[in-house]
């Protein structure tokens, strides 16, 4: 089994390479990290370290690397060839891979390959699979390789859920992770039924686990990063060490938990059980992150279907609570890091425009009650 892999970082590695060498794969990871790439060109192997008491060592072994920038051609080769692709990347890059991934199918195609191929983006963002389809699609002219896309070609839209902090390692191979790991992909959406990877669950509705761990793992760690952010902290696990933070990111994922177990009849206890767990995993002092790392890019993550204007919008249509969702979004339009292109933005928006016309610009929010509550939640943050 070959799988091709778009995306070396600490997720790659840390999370989608382990799970993928336990099920015997070879994976051919493809970045434009020139160190990164002559490493697992030169070991074929890492490791992964858990970050836990029983401080678990895990090998990753029968990995190799290639360089889109450097040599595009042998990544489309390696798709002609693949078992499988996957990505862990991040949503603004999925448009820069398509061109490759679609000469890589227009080639399968031209081998007449009728083996079935899924492409799974593992991002933190709903629909990632089919994002990149609909990208993937825009460069494909051919009708032929259109109808052969929709044969052989799936497109499972997948929900991963790993902490992988800021690393420190001299190996730049070596990444340290949390032992929780969840990986979920649309049994409905795949092409390839035959190939069912161990350690991932397939299921035929995958929309409720995508909401369950966006609006709860990812709301709760940016909600945990805004916040400390602002009460000047400058780790995750520092900032919930504050009970007015950690009460904060409770309230929050309170709010996002009654939408949860209103929307899709989640289990009200196992869910606040959940919750529980979720937070525990951000106090993981191992798992010390950078409020930084967890809040940068803030106009993606206070886009329209992202994790706080969603359930924002979501809840307050069902006339349910989200004073403390408004209250961390007030926050984030504070948030300011020099270091983050996003962050100056937002805040030059800020001085240049009316905090309406930024929050509406930002959010994509139509509704103007819940407009004038974030100004007003803004404005009051700044006193």
């Amino acid at each position: 089994m070959l799988t091709v892999h778009f995306g070396a970082g600490n997720i790659g590695r840390g999370f989608i390479g382990e799970i993928l060498n336990q099920n015997n794969s070879r994976i051919a990871f493809v970045d434009v990290n020139k160190q990164v790439i002559d490493a697992l060109n030169e070991q074929k192997e890492y490791t992964i370290e858990e970050a836990s008491e029983e401080n678990r060592l895990i090998l990753v072994n029968n990995v190799y690397g290639i360089n889109n920038a450097e040599n595009p051609d042998e990544v489309v080769d390696e798709i002609v060839n693949a078992d499988l692709i996957t990505t862990a990347i991040g949503p603004n890059i999925l448009p820069r891979i398509a061109p490759l991934i679609a000469k890589g199918i227009q080639k399968r195609h031209q081998a007449d390959r009728k083996d079935p191929l899924d492409v799974v983006a593992c991002e933190n963002m709903i629909g990632g699979s089919s994002f990149l389809k609909a990208e993937v699609l825009k460069h494909i002219e051919d009708a032929e390789v259109i109808d052969y896309i929709e044969k052989y070609i799936g497109f499972p839209d997948a929900a991963v859920d790993r902490i992988v902090p800021q690393q420190t390692h001299e190996d730049p191979l070596k990444v340290t992770v949390e032992p929780y790991k969840e990986w979920v992909i649309s049994s409905t959406q795949s092409k390839n039924s035959k190939l069912k990877l161990d350690h991932v669950h397939y299921v035929k509705d995958l929309e409720p686990y995508i909401e369950r761990k966006l609006f709860t793992v990812n709301t709760g760690h940016a909600t945990v990063a805004y916040n400390g952010a602002f009460a000047g902290y400058n780790t995750i696990d520092e900032s919930l060490k504050d009970q007015a933070v950690l009460d904060e990111v409770k309230s929050v994922l309170k709010e996002t938990g009654a939408l949860l177990v209103e929307k899709w009849s989640f289990d009200p206890e196992e869910h606040e059980a959940y919750i529980e767990k979720i937070i525990s995993r951000f106090e993981n002092p191992r798992l010390s992150d950078a409020v930084t790392r967890v809040g940068r890019t803030p106009i993606r993550k206070l886009g329209y279907d992202e994790r706080f204007i969603r359930p924002i919008r979501e809840a307050s249509e069902r006339g349910l609570a989200v004073d403390f969702l408004v209250s961390t979004v007030g926050k984030a339009l504070h948030y300011n890091d020099v270091a983050d292109e996003e962050s100056v933005k937002l805040q030059a928006n800020l001085k240049e425009q009316t905090i309406p016309e930024v929050v509406k610009d930002v959010t994509g929010l139509q509704d103007e009650r819940l407009i004038e509550k974030i100004v007003t939640v803004y404005e009051a943050l700044k006193k």
